[in-house]
């Protein structure tokens, strides 16, 4: 069964960023449908939503990898801001444990200090400034 099917995605464009962002934006519509009731408000929510899945499904079966690579870079384009805040503040949640990050007074630059290290004066290397902070 797996054959089969690798043999009919060969030549697809298959899932990416997109296609995943479309498949579980069209399930949080539906679901916010469902919990909208049977008003008009709740019945376009949920065909908004199952267009949203329908259009992620065809992406994924679609021959024209070149239109659907296009879409994705734009899609990647237009939220790059967004990731990289998201990433960002993953990182610096990551590195908390082991460093305190503090912000020059007037540049604005992130500095990060080893912690246990107890009062030490800071130099920003970007503008030159120093401060005092506790590590």
């Amino acid at each position: 069964m797996k054959e089969k099917f690798m043999r009919f995605m060969q030549g697809r464009y298959g899932v990416d960023t997109f296609s995943r962002f479309l498949l579980v934006a069209g399930l949080i519509v539906v679901f916010l449908a469902a919990l909208a009731g049977g008003n008009i408000f709740g019945t376009v929510f949920y065909l908004l939503g199952w267009f949203l899945i329908i259009y992620c499904y065809f992406r994924m079966f679609s021959r024209n990898v070149s239109k659907r690579y296009a879409e994705n870079q734009a899609f990647l384009n237009k939220t790059y801001r967004i990731r990289s805040y998201f990433q960002k503040q993953k990182n610096i949640w990551k590195q908390r444990s082991e460093y305190h990050i503090y912000t020059c007074p007037r540049c604005r630059q992130k500095i990060r200090i080893p912690r246990g290290k107890g009062k030490i004066e800071v130099r920003c290397p970007k503008c030159g400034e120093t401060f005092i902070r506790k590590s």
